[in-house]
């Protein structure tokens, strides 16, 4: 009994253990002084429980070899202008660790289109597909191309159109999500957050409606399947809309895609995006 307390306690004490992978793109030093992948690690690095490392495109196996993976309950990822400089291959492998509960994923900002990210919501679509259709149905998933900006009236993806195969058998025809959205626009203006989910741990400390002072704009449509949790909605004052703060399970992990993060705004140096990040890691990672 006492050596299952200490093993039990063991257990319990072991930290979370967190990569921040970061383009570092150059345009990033305009408001941080040391890129931003690395202002949000400092801040996870004062947190308890915490083991946090900082990695980079630049780095040795672009920062992605397999003993980091491995060695990483929760990865942050922020990319930009560099996604086609990740292979799928790699993106899979990542996914394959979120499916397998290996490993959770956080996505920020225009990490909408990275590789793993996609890759990631493509599958939890193909999920979502194969729980809805009528049994004995045949699935056949469609590919859209990358890097295409839905229009405002473009079917939302993912998007089933059931119709009959060539043999006559029921079909489903699934176009896998775009992960895009039909506009945006990067005048600094202020964005005004709503939590929806109060309760949610990722809302732990947030209040329920706040301001980010300088961001980008990303208007709705979202083209990813539906969120198991949408937790923050942000608007701005031209009218347009998002859904902000998303949680989704893939397999057995979890993957959170939180909205702000441009890089020439210091939006991480601000106290409620870092706190979001902080309470995502905490939930995402634990044992």
């Amino acid at each position: 009994m006492l050596l299952l307390a200490i093993s039990t306690l063991g257990a319990a004490a072991a930290p979370i253990r967190v990569t921040v992978w970061d383009e570092r793109q150059p345009k990033q030093l305009q408001a941080y002084t040391n890129y931003l992948g690395n202002q949000i690690a400092a801040h996870l690095r004062t947190v308890a429980g915490l083991e946090v490392k900082s990695v980079g495109i630049t780095d040795p196996d672009q920062g992605l070899s397999a003993a980091t993976l491995d060695d990483s309950d929760v990865l942050i990822w922020w990319g930009h202008v560099r996604h086609k400089d990740i292979s799928n291959a790699k993106a899979k492998e990542i996914v394959s660790r979120i499916k397998d509960g290996k490993l959770s994923m956080i996505c920020l900002h225009s990490a909408h289109w990275s590789e793993p990210f996609v890759e990631a919501m493509r599958e939890r679509a193909r999920e979502d597909a194969q729980k809805a259709v009528p049994a004995g149905t045949q699935i056949e998933f469609i590919t859209p191309p990358r890097f295409g900006a839905p229009k405002a009236d473009a079917p939302l993806t993912p998007h089933t159109e059931m119709t009959t195969s060539a043999d006559g058998k029921p079909l489903a025809k699934v176009t896998l999500p775009t992960c895009c959205f039909p506009s945006w626009r990067e005048d600094g203006a202020p964005s005004h957050v709503t939590t929806l989910l109060p309760e949610h741990p990722i809302a732990k400390g947030i209040p329920a409606h706040w301001d980010i002072p300088h961001t980008e704009m990303y208007s709705d449509p979202f083209h990813v399947p539906k969120p198991d949790a949408l937790i923050f909605t942000e608007k701005w004052d031209k009218g347009e809309h998002f859904q902000s703060g998303c949680a989704w399970t893939v397999g057995k992990g979890k993957v959170f895609y939180f909205r702000p993060g441009h890089e020439s705004y210091s939006i991480y140096t601000e106290a409620l995006p870092l706190k979001v990040v902080e309470n995502a890691v905490l939930w995402m990672g634990k044992k």
